[in-house]
């Protein structure tokens, strides 16, 4: 089925033992103070919903952010939140579209084949008029079998052949950072962008806290010459928003999509890469 689903959907589906609910709302980067974001979904969240932390999900052993975790960690995590990779997981986040479709890749790089996104979040829930609960919800554990799909993910030495084959590389960050013309949010990193990159700042892909329709994305991609029919990877500052662009592009029908998990963050400060700006 489509990766986008209603609140009328999901509602029809609130009480079905095989769908399990995860907020994954992350704070947005750069904004002081930090919002709390689990505050938040204590508070607020529809009724059944489990939270998504991405940061205590992602890999503890290295200084980059969100990096994805080892196979082992993710399973082991998922099956004590009682989340199985068999199970219809439905994702979203509070507000506007950012990090939720970040946890729905994770998922499905991890082996998960049926991870859906709950079209405009939270905020559609409650302009539908639906009910909401607060406090934590836990569930019974899980098996999550993970079978890990390296072929998803690039890393720096993937993305030097990407550059050097002048192969599709679209930049979710906004245009300002990509031309260097704006500082990064993350201390001590440059901005700029990597040779032959395409500037694709995720926030035209949204609107009014929605992903654009199928034929809108089309029609962006198509204005950025970007051939869906060839292999595309995404990438951002810290792996999030290149998985919104991916999420984008699997809607406007692109088939062949990676995305780079160490993003900007990683490439930015290693000493063989080239940043360009313009």
């Amino acid at each position: 089925m489509p990766p986008l689903v209603s609140p009328a959907w999901l509602a029809g589906h609130l009480d079905d033992p095989n769908t399990v609910i995860l907020d994954a709302t992350l704070p947005p980067v750069g904004v002081m103070p930090s919002v709390d974001t689990h505050g938040r979904y204590l508070a607020q969240h529809i009724p059944g919903t489990i939270f998504f932390d991405i940061e205590a999900l992602s890999d503890p052993a290295t200084s980059l952010p969100h990096m994805l975790p080892s196979s082992d960690f993710f399973a082991a995590s998922m099956s004590a939140m009682g989340i199985g990779n068999t199970m219809t997981i439905v994702v979203y986040e509070q507000e506007g579209v950012f990090s939720a479709p970040r946890a729905r890749w994770m998922l499905r790089t991890f082996g998960a084949p049926n991870v859906l996104l709950l079209d405009g979040g939270l905020n559609a829930w409650l302009e539908a008029g639906l009910s909401t609960q607060s406090g934590e919800v836990r569930r019974a554990p899980a098996t999550f079998l993970s079978k890990f799909k390296a072929s998803d993910v690039k890393d720096f030495a993937d993305i030097q052949d990407l550059i050097a084959e002048r192969a599709q590389i679209l930049d979710a960050r906004s245009a300002a950072r990509f031309n260097g013309t704006a500082p990064e949010p993350r201390s001590g990193l440059s901005s700029g962008h990597m040779p032959g990159a395409t500037s694709v700042p995720f926030t035209e892909l949204v609107e009014d806290g929605h992903l654009k329709s199928p034929e809108a994305l089309r029609a962006l991609f198509a204005s950025k010459s970007v051939a869906l029919d060839r292999p595309l990877t995404t990438t951002c500052g810290s792996g999030v928003t290149a998985a919104v662009v991916a999420l984008g592009l699997e809607l406007a029908g692109a088939r062949d999509v990676t995305l780079y998990d160490g993003s900007w963050a990683e490439y930015a400060q290693h000493p063989s890469a080239v940043i360009e700006t313009s």
